[in-house]
Order: C-alpha cells, then sequence, then structure tokens
C-alpha cells in the first residue's frame, strides 16, 4: 500500500529497469528532490495545479523563434549553474557565459568587416580581436557566430516586420592571423520579453526584466573546445543585476570612443565610432 512515506523509494524502484545508467541516476535525483521539496514546503493541491498552469503555459509559449523554457531557466539561474559546472576552462581562456534564448536561427555567413547592423539607428562600432590557443598562437580560419539586439534593444526574430532576416547576426571566418573584425552599433540594454509566463514570474516576484549591454559569441576552431560568450558593455546599467545572472568581470569590455582617421580607414567606417578590441582564448579539446 502507498503512502506520503513509501511513495519516494517506490518512485524510484520504478526506474529498475531503466537501460541507460545516466538517465537512471538523473531520473532518481529528480525523484527524490522534487519529493523533498513537496514535503519540505507543504505543497498545497491548488499550488501544485498552479505549478502544472505554469509550466503548460510555458510550453505554448514557444516556438521556432523563441524559447520560453530557457527564459525560464535563465531567470531561475539555472542555465548560469548548469554553463558553471560544465564551464571548467583554463587559466587565461575565455570564460563561458549563458546561451541565452535567441541564438534560434542560423547566423548568415559574412565577409571580415561586415556590417551586421542592417537597420542602423544605433551608435556606429567595430568589434575586433582574435581567436587564439591558450598559449596565444592565432587560430586561422576559426569560426565566430555572432547575434546581437538593434540598437533598440531587439533580436531580428523579435521584430519580423521591422528587422530583415538576419540582422544583427554573423558567422565569421577568422584570418591566416586567428584576426576577425566586423561592424555593427553600441549594443543597448534590453528587458528580456515579459509578455509570457516568466514575465508573470519576474512581476511577482518583484524583478526586473533587464540584461545589460552585451553581444553573443561562439567560438570554435579544429581540435580545441568551443566557447559559448557574452561580451558586455563596460559602464552598461544592470551589470550588477542580470536578469539572467550572467555577467562575468572578465567578460566586460570597453567600446571606446575614437575619431582615429587611420582606424576609419582600415575598419571602413566613417568617424567617430567605438572600438571594442579582443581576444577569445580556446581550450584545446
Amino acid at each position: 500500500m502507498t503512502t506520503d512515506v513509501t511513495v519516494t523509494d517506490e518512485a524510484v524502484a520504478s526506474l529498475e529497469g531503466t537501460a541507460d545508467p545516466r538517465l537512471r541516476e538523473l531520473l532518481t535525483g529528480l525523484i527524490r528532490h522534487l519529493h523533498a521539496f513537496a514535503r519540505e514546503t507543504s505543497l498545497t493541491q491548488a499550488e501544485w495545479e498552479r505549478a502544472i498552469g505554469f509550466l503548460t503555459e510555458t510550453g505554448k509559449m514557444c516556438t521556432d523563434t523563441r524559447q520560453e523554457f530557457i527564459l525560464l531557466s535563465d531567470v531561475l539561474g539555472l542555465s548560469m549553474l548548469v554553463e558553471t559546472i560544465n564551464g571548467d576552462r583554463a587559466a587565461g581562456s575565455t570564460e563561458s557565459t549563458v546561451l541565452g534564448p535567441f541564438h534560434m536561427t542560423e547566423s548568415p555567413v559574412r565577409e571580415l568587416g561586415a556590417d551586421i547592423d542592417l537597420v542602423g539607428g544605433g551608435e556606429p562600432c567595430v568589434v575586433s580581436g582574435r581567436i587564439v590557443s591558450g598559449d596565444g598562437t592565432p587560430l586561422p580560419g576559426a569560426l565566430l557566430d555572432v547575434w546581437q539586439a538593434n540598437g533598440n534593444g531587439f533580436y531580428d526574430v523579435q521584430q519580423p516586420d521591422l528587422q530583415p532576416p538576419g540582422n544583427g547576426r554573423g558567422l565569421f571566418t577568422a584570418d591566416a592571423e586567428g584576426r576577425f573584425w566586423f561592424r555593427t552599433c553600441v549594443p543597448s540594454p534590453y528587458p528580456i520579453p515579459t509578455d509570457g509566463p516568466v514575465g508573470e514570474l519576474l512581476k511577482a516576484t518583484g524583478r526586473h526584466p533587464y540584461r545589460p549591454a552585451h553581444i553573443h559569441f561562439i567560438a570554435s576552431a579544429e581540435d580545441h573546445t568551443p566557447v559559448t560568450t557574452h561580451i558586455f558593455v563596460a559602464g552598461s546599467d544592470y551589470l550588477d543585476s542580470d536578469a539572467v545572472f550572467a555577467v562575468k568581470q572578465s567578460l566586460v569590455e570597453d567600446f571606446t570612443p575614437t575619431d582615429d582617421p587611420s582606424l576609419a580607414r582600415e575598419f571602413g567606417i566613417e568617424n567617430p565610432f567605438r572600438h571594442a578590441r579582443f581576444d577569445l582564448v580556446l581550450d584545446r579539446a
């Protein structure tokens, strides 16, 4: 006879036929922790029903261009926790951070120096640097996947009627010296989407939805471990209160104002503009 005392062990025992040992380990931990949570908080039937409804609505918000479950994971700090657990990198390597919910479409292949800001309206800038191995050796032909919001804080998939597909996105191949450079607009802080269950959760808990200004990157190269990361704009609002807990000090970079005519000619941009320069350092696989 099942009771509130025996149900946990019975549920765990039901997994004995699970062929995959890792799946059995994960489900066992999930059952024990969920049951412990319910006991610790004296979870009511009404609260359980409300939680089921919340998760159901979260699923309904997911589309090909929006992942509400990733957003939920982000605001609960789970995404950052999983990234940190799995982000053990060598000293000096670029730190990783969360993927975020908007890496939903394939970035268009672009030539080095291309402008990924197809709509304008933001402060122009150049982002440049190198992709290198841990010992500083350049990684020629390394790939750099880039995506960011426009100057008003929206990704292309959020405004399909206002932004062309691929705006703020680019897939670049580093040159023979591991160098990359592209033009864009200086990113701005923006709120994560609040028109779904995650927004309701933030409102109920008195939290703001804002992220500091940043650009997303995935850098990869042969025989090296890819890194998913951001570069945050130094001095941006919300660096100390990112809604998804993703800021790491090593990822904060200056976007320096410049009117250097030689740099303007080198990058094919008009003065004045801002320039952010940094290296992305990969671990050997």
